[in-house]
């Protein structure tokens, strides 16, 4: 099931009642105001961060920390919340503060609703409107979408030269055999995944031309040319690494998953400077930044954490 859209029972089993939320440790970053957190606004707040389990997730949890910190918060580092419910959960209900989540989650996820707003602004719009009345405040949302999208590899690129889906649509009615693709169970399913992005772009894959493998295993499928095209999320750090050509959605069929910070309202109203404090780091991070970010995890192996504090030095938003 795609990380971001775990069901319900699958987290109310890993985060039993009250979210589950019964350790985490200090956050202990040395590290003093540089473009943010001046005059140290939040000074005496002791404010909870959370976060999913995946890497993407785990960076950000970590810059929003390092984020408050540096603005003078102590805060208590609960990342890593297996599932998107839980940390949801844990926000909705006081036991964490803040996080950052993703507009397409709230939106099909969390309201329930089965269409996605074509335009990233208002469904951003639509998700905050929402969440207000469940106590939830959906900050300004970041240019960082985690979508889905089809990738090749290089050599491909040059024989194809396909750079949006419609051309890929294209070369499936001039060149069937041409299109193979590589591609998760889920995604094979879903009506926001293959079905739906085939009926949106006029596109008929032959089912002996689709392979469906685990999410890892694309990569590395795509990049040795086992398929021309794989299913893959916008912002993994191996599309950087593997040199992967990322084909645009022309149409913009795929939900936009869009990171924004999300605060417990009561708590939001307590301490309205973590507004002020996470916008200037939300403005920056893009598809770019994630990648490069992801990639020094998944495949450099270094610390999330370290990854964030060293990022939020570069930047100069702490020092």
């Amino acid at each position: 099931m795609r990380r971001r859209t775990r069901l319900a029972l699958a987290a109310l089993l890993v985060v039993p009642s009250g979210c589950g939320l019964t350790s985490g440790s200090p956050m202990t970053d040395d590290v003093e105001p540089g473009t943010i957190g001046r005059g140290r606004p939040l000074a005496g707040a002791h404010l909870t961060v959370t976060s999913k389990e995946f890497t993407e997730q785990l960076i950000l949890g970590a810059i929003m920390g390092i984020a408050f910190q540096a603005a003078g918060a102590d805060v208590l580092d609960r990342t890593g919340i297996q599932g998107s419910i839980g940390s949801r959960e844990a926000v909705r209900k006081g036991d964490a503060d803040a996080q950052f989540e993703y507009t397409g989650t709230g939106w099909i996820t969390y309201l329930g609703n089965s269409r996605p707003i074509p335009d990233p602004r208002k469904q951003w719009e639509a998700v905050r409107d929402a969440e207000l009345r469940n106590g939830l405040t959906w900050l300004a949302p970041s240019r960082l979408d985690n979508t889905y999208a089809l990738a090749m590899n290089q050599a491909d690129f040059r024989k194809y030269r396909t750079k949006t889906l419609s051309e890929v649509a294209a070369l499936s009615k001039r060149d069937p055999g041409a299109v193979t693709l590589c591609v998760e169970g889920e995604f094979a399913n879903r009506a926001d995944g293959l079905p739906g992005m085939e009926k949106a772009y006029g596109m008929s894959v032959p089912a002996r031309n689709v392979t469906q493998m685990d999410t890892g295993i694309i990569y590395t499928q795509v990049a040795k040319g086992s398929c021309t095209y794989g299913e893959v999320f916008t912002t993994d750090g191996r599309i950087k690494s593997m040199n992967l050509v990322v084909m645009a959605d022309d149409k913009n069929f795929f939900p936009n998953y869009n990171a924004t910070p999300v605060v417990n309202t009561k708590v939001l109203r307590k301490w309205p400077a973590i507004a002020d404090v996470i916008e200037p780091v939300t403005r920056k991070l893009d598809n770019t930044v994630a990648r490069t970010l992801n990639a020094k995890v998944d495949v450099d192996g270094e610390d999330p954490h370290q990854v964030a504090l060293d990022w939020m030095k570069q930047e100069g938003f702490v020092k």
